[in-house]
């Protein structure tokens, strides 16, 4: 279940990232997608622990 939630993580930091970095619009949907990563690795975090 963790491997998941990195996998999820990294998989919408990358589309955060080329939405970001390549200057589409995409409005508040950007900082939803690094706001749902960020939840995804905490969640893996306090986990794991």
């Amino acid at each position: 279940m963790n491997n998941l939630l990195y996998t999820i993580a990294v998989l919408l930091v990358i589309i955060w990232a080329i939405s970001f970095l390549g200057g589409f619009y995409t409005g508040g949907i950007i900082h939803i997608l690094i706001i749902i990563a960020i939840i995804a690795v905490i969640l893996g975090v306090i986990r794991r622990a």
